[in-house]
């Protein structure tokens, strides 16, 4: 009976209408709200191998690009355990094609000492973004109500308006330039996250455990409801 009632159940909600996230296209995530995102994929440096001088000229450099902020920015390190799968099965695939036996142990011997060194040290590999995001209400261009009329129906400009759109892309680009100049004004270096790589950073943000053993499909065949 129980089996009968949980088969004739309908599907569950989609985890979707729990996300802020609406879409993601051209490079940009559109929030429900209306608001864009652009995540840049910044460089670490090795702060501890610096000199003094070098450390509190980096540390001088970092509190001047703060404080000249006049929008939210935010700073998002992301720690995960080392995957180091494919370049394992690179090693099995050239143990498997090593004619000299000699060199076929000792290939096997070096994959399995990596792979355990990797599981017994975990090793963690870092990754460091930066979100900068654009309001259609920090758009001083306009007048107040306005940008108050856009605030208030949001997913309706950006999902009909492709002009709205573009117009909220090019501000938000125009910061993701400001913001990329500041960064390699101290030596840091980054790269916009394109469509793909977006959708795959927010698949194994909220999938950690799952997107190492379930990849993503092919971005070009997802639906999105």
């Amino acid at each position: 009976m129980q089996s009968a009632k949980l088969a004739g159940r309908k599907p569950s909600v989609s985890t979707q209408q729990y996300l802020d996230i609406a879409s993601i296209h051209d490079d940009v995530v559109v929030m429900k709200d209306g608001t864009l995102r652009s995540v840049l994929l910044v460089a670490s440096i090795n702060f501890s191998l610096k000199s003094e001088e070098e450390q509190n000229a980096l540390v001088s450099a970092y509190a001047s690009f703060l404080n000249t902020l006049e929008y939210p920015l935010q700073i998002v390190v992301q720690s995960r355990k080392l995957n180091i799968d494919n370049y394992l099965s690179r090693l099995k695939q050239s143990e498997i094609e090593q004619t000299n036996e000699l060199l076929k142990m000792q290939i096997n011997g070096y994959r399995e000492f990596v792979g355990e060194l990797v599981e017994m040290g975990q090793i963690m590999s870092k990754k460091f973004f930066a979100i900068v995001q654009f309001n259609p209400l920090s758009n001083k261009r306009k007048g107040f109500f306005a940008r108050l009329q856009e605030t208030f129906m949001p997913a309706l400009f950006v999902s009909i308006r492709k002009d709205i759109f573009l117009s909220r892309k090019r501000d938000l680009m125009s910061r993701v330039g400001q913001i990329q100049g500041q960064l390699q004004g101290f030596g840091v270096n980054s790269v916009i996250l394109d469509t793909e790589s977006l959708i795959e950073l927010y698949y194994s943000s909220y999938n950690p455990q799952l997107s190492d053993v379930q990849k993503l499909v092919d971005t070009q065949k997802l639906q999105v409801e």
